[in-house]
């Protein structure tokens, strides 16, 4: 049974070696440009592709844009405990922690090779990393078990009751004793003063008498926290370095820097009116910066423009393949389009529009030429991911674009730097593959995409929805006082044509509709409420009307497996 002295230094044993084996792991992936081969992004990347829908929609509800951060942190906390416990039990026994690592070295390996795109250097991270923590855990090891006043492997073991073993120095010895002293012997006993007992005492030259001297184990301990913090600082320095080595600047210099041709065919003129300007109103145009990302990419995929590729095949009269240069020399298209995440809940924030600019998708399939039959696109990420596009939808006219523009620069990074897939009217998960390298036009019999397998619909066309952005919920309004309730409703590629509010048990009322420049966009609307109501609680709601004449349904679903429905509501207070 490990004391609390030994615990702890095997605990902060453990977790310092954690830390050299992700400083050395993350420093050798940055130097050979493994994005897949960090331990900690490996992991990430396989505890996604492994979640079940159930885990990815709890962390998307719970953390938003945010539930990549949270799953690293996550992944970063289990790895500590993991290290902890190692750290203990290799201060028991080392080979015991040694075990413990080399699960730990496995798991890493195991991950980082598992991803579609992972090479065999994928591999070489973690493999050097676990081979830098072998090494200090062999050697701090030895310090926090002496520290811990614990017998190093193969010392002798002490005699009974803790005397030094047989022969050893501290042995008592026959001058020790005062057995050849010739100095008086002590009495055994004496009387105490003021009492009527007899006191044991020993002879003042006894070995029993002087207390054995402990063993000092303050410098061993102090050498192995000395070392430890040195290592720990190293580890933490190695891992920060590496994770920024790691982040291509080439990529974000070419992304700064690209310079893509006008459109020939523009979007559309704003039309006055666009947007009402309604503070806390979203704003017809999402800016880049606040544009919701929700994608399976731990580390963002790093393409130059001089290396991408696009390769069209499967199912069609010819194989293409599309250099960035060719596919931005082809006749480009700007037009503005929402897009919409399926896990966005009711009145979600995962929905923003943009001005997007692109080569026509259905150019580019023309051009290799659609076999009868086929009826999926199976567009591939360079990461790996897949996602599944209906060829109808592709074909039928609307603007499919290679987009590699978004609100008149290039695209960012995280949203799919330098071409991504934008299709109005599907929700993103089957229509917005960003990174975009390769499209294998299939059959849905034959191929599934990676949400598909986890149970999510084929084919997703946007749910007729709408969104109360004010008052916000818990808002509070004065009686008598004239309130807009305002909002955005989409239904792209069929069209908003009307939008109602009720307050309470009220009848629906008609709101103000902003103009649209087409239909592929949300649209703004507001309703003016005077509040002459009393004082107290009221549920306000809202239901969109698109051009189809299909209304908005109150009935309640989550956004699995089609996208979510229902009547988006706020609750104020009326003072």
């Amino acid at each position: 049974m490990l004391t609390g002295r030994a615990a702890g230094l095997g605990v902060l044993l453990g977790v310092v070696t954690a830390l050299v084996a992700l400083g050395v792991a993350q420093i050798a992936a940055a130097i050979i440009a493994s994005q897949d081969g960090a331990p900690v992004t490996a992991v990430g990347e396989l505890s996604i592709d492994h979640a079940p829908p159930a885990v990815k929609n709890f962390a998307i509800r719970e953390f938003g844009s945010a539930d990549k951060t949270a799953l690293v942190w996550g992944i970063r906390g289990v790895l500590i405990i993991f290290a902890a416990v190692i750290g203990v039990l290799a201060i028991r026994r080392l080979w015991q922690g040694m075990t413990g690592l080399a699960v730990f070295i496995a798991i890493g390996i195991y991950a980082a090779e598992s991803q579609p795109t992972s090479t065999a250097k994928d591999a070489f991270p973690t493999a050097v990393g676990g081979l830098a923590a072998a090494l200090f855990l062999w050697k701090a090891g030895a310090l926090a078990r002496a520290g811990a006043g614990l017998r190093a492997p193969g010392a002798p073991a002490p005699a009974p009751g803790g005397r030094p073993p047989a022969g050893a120095a501290e042995a008592g010895s026959a001058a020790d004793s005062g057995a050849d002293s010739g100095a008086p012997r002590e009495p055994w006993r004496q009387w105490q003063p003021g009492g009527d007992r007899p006191a044991a005492r020993e002879p003042a030259g006894s070995a029993r008498a002087r207390p054995r001297p402990a063993v000092d184990t303050d410098p061993s301990r102090r050498r192995f926290l000395y070392v430890s913090a040195g290592a720990a600082g190293a580890g933490l320095v190695a891992y920060g370095g590496g994770t920024l080595l790691g982040e291509n600047r080439d990529v974000t210099a070419a992304q700064q820097t690209l310079r893509l041709p006008r459109a020939v065919s523009p979007a559309p003129p704003l039309p006055s009116g666009y947007d009402l300007k309604i503070p806390g109103l979203s704003p017809f145009i999402t800016p880049n910066s606040s544009f919701y990302r929700v994608d399976t990419a731990i580390a963002l995929p790093e393409v130059l423009p001089s290396s991408w590729h696009l390769r069209i095949h499967g199912m069609v009269d010819r194989e293409l393949v599309l250099t960035f240069d060719e596919l931005i020399r082809r006749p480009l298209i700007e037009d503005y389009i929402t897009l919409c995440c399926v896990s966005n809940p009711v009145a979600g924030p995962y929905i923003g529009n943009a001005k997007w600019l692109g080569a026509s998708l259905r150019s580019v399939l023309r051009q290799a030429g659609i076999k009868a039959g086929a009826d999926q696109l199976l567009c591939t990420s360079a990461d790996g991911f897949t996602s599944g596009t209906p060829v109808q939808t592709a074909m039928d006219g609307r603007d499919a674009l290679l987009a590699v523009a978004m609100n008149g620069t290039a695209l960012p990074v995280a949203h799919g730097f330098p071409v991504r897939l934008v299709i109005p009217g599907l929700y993103g998960y089957v229509s917005a593959c960003k990174w975009i390298t390769d499209i294998e036009v299939t059959t849905y019999a034959a191929s599934v995409s990676f949400w598909a397998q986890r149970g999510w619909s084929a084919q997703a066309p946007v749910k007729t929805e709408s969104r109360i952005d004010v008052p916000a919920l818990g808002a509070t309004v004065k009686s008598g006082h004239r309130t807009a309730i305002a909002g955005v409703a989409w239904a792209q590629h069929k069209g908003i044509e009307a939008v109602e509010v009720r307050i309470g048990k009220g009848p629906w009322q008609q709101a103000q509709l902003a103009a649209v420049p087409d239909l592929d966009t949300w649209r703004q609307w507001v309703y003016y409420w005077d509040a002459d109501v009393p004082p107290g609680n009221y549920l306000i709601q809202a239901r969109a009307t698109d051009k189809t004449g299909y209304t908005q349904t109150s009935v309640q679903q989550p956004p699995e497996p089609n996208g979510a429905s229902g009547y988006p509501s706020n609750l104020i207070t009326v003072s």
